[in-house]
């Protein structure tokens, strides 16, 4: 299993709702090194999931490019991307239940989803070896409906990581948790990305999520609204020099604001001009 960079350039996904066209996405620009553990935050409909399916190839960009590993994911035929979604790439959608056999043992939901694996010739451990790593190894001949909310996180994580991908994409996976639960399924895919060097990305609006994770980044209205650093959120310049602000700086700044850059000990402030009386 090798790490997988993620990369997009002027991605754009127009859907229809109600005979209208809509931009999820409108010309997003995202790198992501290989075996980095990201969040992605934003309100709802701002196009995170839509990136996150996009980026396993559930869906097709209207434009723009995306790259992940060595796989031009948005040129790729449907053969690709099968075969990219059954041995590299595993998308975890929100809600457990969604990725689980609902009449399936745990361990035998893995070894189902590591079927098309096996097939393509990949190598994949044992099922109850990958229930192990998470510490559910004692469930693996468990009913389904018998287990919290938190272990069955952890099941359909198991089944996301059963084919040993390189990328992990999640869709708010602890939403549904209570805090102790959330807190191991996040100390879980940390470890998971430590040890193996899964790139892992998941969206979260959880802020003590956000603060959990080395490094985050913020879509508003189908681009990069912001990028966050262990909870510290910080604006990023785009490649036209365009500077989006903060949700909590739009606030107290109100369109048409004047505002001045001021060089200070290595880095700029941002500084409001003050209106002056004639």
């Amino acid at each position: 299993m090798k790490p997988m960079a993620i990369r997009t350039h002027g991605l754009v996904h127009i859907y229809q709702a109600e005979g209208h066209d809509v931009a999820a996405l409108s010309g997003l620009d995202l790198d992501v090194r290989p075996g980095e553990l990201m969040g992605l935050l934003g309100p709802s409909g701002s196009g995170k999931s839509t990136l996150m399916n996009l980026l396993a190839g559930v869906f097709r960009p209207s434009a723009g490019k995306i790259f992940v590993g060595e796989h031009e994911v948005s040129a790729a035929t449907t053969k690709e991307l099968d075969r990219l979604r059954a041995t590299e790439v595993s998308l975890m959608l929100q809600g457990a239940g969604r990725n689980l056999l609902p009449y399936a043992t745990p361990a035998d939901n893995v070894g189902f989803a590591q079927r098309a694996a096996r097939r393509a010739g990949k190598d994949v451990p044992a099922p109850e070896a990958v229930l192990d790593e998470l510490g559910i190894a004692d469930l693996a001949r468990a009913q389904l409906g018998t287990l919290t909310p938190g272990e069955l996180q952890l099941v359909a994580m198991a089944v996301a990581l059963a084919p040993r991908p390189g990328l992990v994409l999640a869709d708010e996976p602890t939403s549904q948790l209570d805090h102790g639960a959330r807190d191991l399924v996040l100390e879980q895919l940390a470890a998971t990305s430590r040890t193996h060097g899964t790139t892992v990305v998941l969206v979260t609006h959880d802020p003590h999520v956000a603060a959990f994770l080395p490094r985050t980044v913020t879509i508003r209205d189908g681009r990069i609204g912001g990028e966050g650093r262990s909870g510290e959120e910080y604006a990023v310049v785009t490649a036209d020099g365009f500077l989006p602000l903060p949700g909590h700086v739009r606030d107290v700044l109100p369109p048409g604001t004047l505002v001045r850059f001021h060089p200070v000990d290595g880095h700029y402030e941002l500084v409001p001009e003050e209106e002056h009386d004639e």
